[in-house]
């Protein structure tokens, strides 16, 4: 195509020109720091969930370092406008985890507060999360979780602002019996996590897993 000549597509990280379908080229990629736990196995990412809240099961695909490849690709997703991103990280997760015939029976994402949704005029998380069930074929709901005040986001946030979060969010409709698979971006202190999870868990029989893009050690 003749935008494909005169605006190609880079690498987010080195700039170099990639196919189309790429975020980043074949060297940056091998400087990614991936996670290689599984999601069964006990890792650093259930750890740090079962101090919140009890689950099952939790994933984390690479680690999140400040300066490094894996906050560019956070931001490529949340703030580019990207839909590809979402596919792709989706993409590298498939290739990385498989549920051995216990998928869970649902996958719900972390909710932007509507306000915030109509500002960025998609929630990143969504498109990520369509992505998984497509590859996965699990339902996904985005409606499940409401987000129930636009406040700021949780990087930006002091420790004591990080733990005032009650009734930030709510359930929307009865659910009981289900397997809830948890979708945020990074995990920093596992709060809003710790947040929904614990709605999700005492709205029935319920039970949550987690599955992140990037984890801050």
């Amino acid at each position: 195509m003749i935008l494909d000549i005169f605006f190609p597509n880079r690498c987010i990280h080195c700039n170099r020109i990639i196919s189309a379908d790429l975020l980043i080229c074949n060297l940056c990629f091998s400087n990614i720091h991936f996670y290689h736990s599984s999601y069964f196995e006990e890792s650093r990412i259930k750890e740090k969930c079962r101090l919140l809240f009890p689950v099952e099961n939790a994933f984390a695909l690479m680690r999140f370092e400040e300066k490094n490849l894996s906050r560019k690709i956070i931001h490529e997703l949340k703030y580019r406008t990207r839909e590809k991103a979402g596919k792709i990280l989706a993409g590298w997760v498939a290739e990385r985890l498989d549920f051995n015939n216990k998928k869970p029976d649902l996958l719900v994402s972390v909710p932007l507060h509507p306000k915030k949704q109509k500002e960025r005029g998609y929630n990143q998380l969504h498109l990520f999360t369509e992505a998984l069930s497509d590859f996965y074929t699990i339902l996904y709901d985005h409606h499940l979780i409401k987000r129930n005040h636009d406040s700021k986001a949780q990087a930006l946030k002091n420790k004591k602002h990080r733990l005032e979060s009650q009734n930030t969010f709510s359930v929307t409709r009865p659910i009981s019996g289900k397997h809830v698979l948890l979708i945020d971006d990074v995990f920093t202190t596992g709060n809003t996590l710790g947040t929904i999870a614990w709605e999700i868990l005492s709205n029935g029989n319920n039970k949550v897993s987690v599955l992140v893009i990037a984890m801050d050690e």
